[in-house]
């Protein structure tokens, strides 16, 4: 389980989120929506530790993440630390920053390699086999230049998930997609549905949180205005701003 704790981040003197409490369990998916600039995308980037936060908590399995409390002051962890709790979280972007000089499997390979020493022919199998998943087993020699955007993403998704990791954080990851490229990418995180792996989505495809998503919390201006199942956020908001939004995207 996730559990996140008064979170705060501000950037200079602007606040972006106010005071997150928030969990998500294991095998759960939600979904995080909200107008552009809430602090949705700040929220996930403080989960994995991309970015420092002010104050407050970030737990897996119960152990806190990123920082210590020594001598009742808050520490950050040391980055060796950090980083070996960062595996056990896989990131997709909205770009997908993958290494252009690098072949589709080279790219997917590189983390368990030389992040968690799996040797080269264990973490080519492992390679191969997670972009036969996500329909790009006949490229696994491309290119990124030779790929499209969403057989990009693709790659994305297919290297995030051989860290194995507990949880998959996704960060709009259609939004720089023409849109007859959104269904290949979406399909693939249907297919993930039955594996029941914990993932936590910022996404304004209000209709795609709908079908996948446990839960879905809408943020307004740095804080949870409103969480749910995804027929109660959408159908029966509560929330006014969560109203108005909604009137606005449909």
């Amino acid at each position: 389980m996730i559990e996140i704790r008064g979170l705060r981040k501000s950037f200079g003197s602007t606040p972006i989120l106010r005071g997150i409490d928030l969990h998500v369990d294991d095998g759960e998916v939600l979904a995080l929506i909200g107008r552009s600039g809430c602090g949705k995308t700040t929220l996930l980037r403080c989960i994995n530790f991309l970015e420092e936060y002010d104050a407050g908590e970030v737990l897996l399995d119960g152990q806190p993440l990123w920082y210590r409390t020594v001598e009742g002051r808050r520490r950050r962890r040391p980055d060796a630390e950090a980083r070996r709790m960062r595996q056990q979280m896989g990131v997709v972007f909205q770009q997908y920053n993958l290494f252009p000089h690098m072949t589709a499997l080279e790219n997917v390979c590189l983390g368990p390699r030389f992040s968690q020493g799996v040797p080269p022919a264990e973490a080519e199998e492992r390679g191969r086999r997670l972009l036969g998943r996500v329909g790009l087993g006949d490229r696994v020699g491309a290119y990124p230049a030779q790929l499209s955007g969403g057989q990009q993403q693709r790659v994305a998704i297919a290297r995030a998930l051989a860290m194995r990791p507990k949880v998959l954080l996704l960060d709009e990851i259609t939004s720089a997609l023409d849109p007859e490229l959104v269904g290949e990418v979406e399909d693939v995180i249907r297919s993930l549905l039955p594996e029941r792996i914990m993932m936590v989505l910022v996404t304004h495809a209000v209709n795609f949180a709908k079908e996948i998503a446990h839960r879905i919390a809408y943020v307004s201006e740095g804080v949870i205005a409103e969480i749910g199942e995804p027929a109660q956020i959408l159908e029966q908001p509560k929330d006014a701003t969560l109203k108005d939004f909604l009137r606005r995207i449909r």
